[in-house]
């Protein structure tokens, strides 16, 4: 019997989504996609906004039916758009994350130094075009802007996409932060082509402006608020001491595909080559890591006789982040200095491993990026174009300056004025 690939999923931020394309639907199947389940949206911010556990696979989706409303519009607005084309487009938002590695971005640097999730995403684009015969030929065009027509691109990969449209919608509402919800479907109604760059008609204008504001508001409460953050390099700090340890060839609990990724050094290389790591390739090691190993692994790293992987482990998976200070000025030296006494004194370790206790570092937003070449453009009914910055009639080069910050974590039983 033939199967019926023309599906309709129910969706709690967009409603109905169809999917309309047997190559989306066989996409979906595939078991690297279907990894995205597995991975959640923003990574520990379940810990703040305990709504917040929705995952990349849901995203994706969601992504995918932005695209489809986009693409119609912009077809009924004269752009002659092929069917051939729309899948192709699709499935380039359909595949944008799928590379991310296990929670979202918090790992990004820990498990796979030095190799970002676009890259990633690419190749495994890459390794699906060669499981379905070059049907991906095209997406992979698009994704990579090697396609001639520069705004399908654009919905894929802009400061205006539809990947940021369905995660500022969709993180919104499962985090229940009511400051991000922004008008998606007002936004692709106003959209249209000109000089093939995407652009907003000027009626759109206010919705733009509320998108930026919105995604601003969004990155300071949920993205990089400070429990949140806390946590996140907490966790990350967690994964460089299991790595050590693992180097040492100090035994330590791991499931297989988690275990070679602390054991080796697995490099860009190792990808682009699709080399064997622990006689598997590598692309094929990385579509079989998620959350579940991290976490199954940490609950076991509580009772390990390393007594730096213990503690932090154990603040992890019972949720004692350390104290986390934001400052708009530098943390003044003495401070830190008097932190690393109490540190080495209290947990009873030398200079060698303060750095498992003490953090300190830099956070930064910047809600539009002026100087981008993918700036977003307004329409004008004489069919002038110009940057939203300069169209808008509120100060939007105050949201293109990078806000920079500063922030010092450590044990809460080390606290201090």
């Amino acid at each position: 019997m033939k199967t019926n690939k023309k599906k309709i999923i129910n969706d709690p931020v967009f409603g109905f989504i169809n999917i309309r394309s047997e190559l989306v639907f066989d996409l979906i199947e595939h078991p690297y996609f279907q990894r995205l389940r597995r991975i959640k949206q923003l990574g520990l911010s379940c810990m703040v906004y305990p709504g917040a556990n929705h995952t990349r696979f849901e995203h994706a989706l969601g992504a995918v039916h932005l695209m489809r409303s986009a693409i119609g519009i912009l077809k009924l607005k004269g752009q002659e758009i092929s069917e051939e084309e729309a899948d192709a487009v699709t499935v380039a938002i359909l595949l944008h994350d799928i590379g991310h590695g296990p929670f979202s971005h918090v790992l990004e640097s820990t498990i796979v130094q030095g190799v970002p999730h676009e890259r990633i995403s690419l190749l495994l684009m890459e390794e699906l075009n060669r499981q379905f015969d070059g049907k991906l030929d095209l997406a992979i065009q698009i994704f990579t802007d090697n396609y001639p027509r520069h705004f399908l691109h654009q919905l894929v990969s802009s400061q205006l996409d539809m990947d940021r449209l369905d995660y500022l919608s969709r993180d919104s509402f499962f985090s229940g932060v009511s400051e991000g919800v922004i008008s998606s479907e007002r936004i692709i109604k106003m959209l249209n082509v000109k000089n093939d760059e995407l652009a907003i008609e000027y009626k759109g204008i206010y919705s733009v402006e509320n998108f930026l504001i919105a995604r601003r508001l969004m990155y300071w409460q949920v993205y990089l608020h400070k429990t949140v953050l806390s946590a996140e390099y907490l966790f990350i700090n967690v994964l460089a001491r299991a790595r050590e340890l693992a180097l040492q060839e100090i035994d330590l609990f791991a499931t297989p595909v988690f275990k070679a990724f602390l054991t080796y050094k697995i490099t860009l290389d190792d990808f682009t080559f699709n080399r064997l790591i622990d006689g598997r390739p590598a692309l094929d090691l990385f579509a079989n890591l998620d959350d579940n190993d991290i976490i199954a692994s940490i609950k076991e790293w509580q009772n390990h006789p390393d007594a730096i992987l213990s503690y932090l482990s154990h603040c992890i998976i019972n949720r004692r982040f350390y104290k986390i200070k934001i400052s708009k000025k530098p943390i003044p030296e003495q401070k830190i200095s008097l932190l690393k006494e109490k540190i080495c004194a209290h947990f009873d370790v030398c200079d060698e491993f303060v750095h498992y206790f003490l953090i300190a570092d830099t956070i930064s937003n910047s809600a539009y990026n002026q100087s981008s070449s993918e700036k977003i453009n307004v329409l004008f009914k004489n069919n002038k174009i110009s940057d939203i910055a300069d169209a808008s009639d509120i100060n939007l080069s105050a949201f293109s300056e990078t806000v920079r910050k500063y922030f010092i974590c450590y044990p809460k039983e080390l606290d201090i004025k």
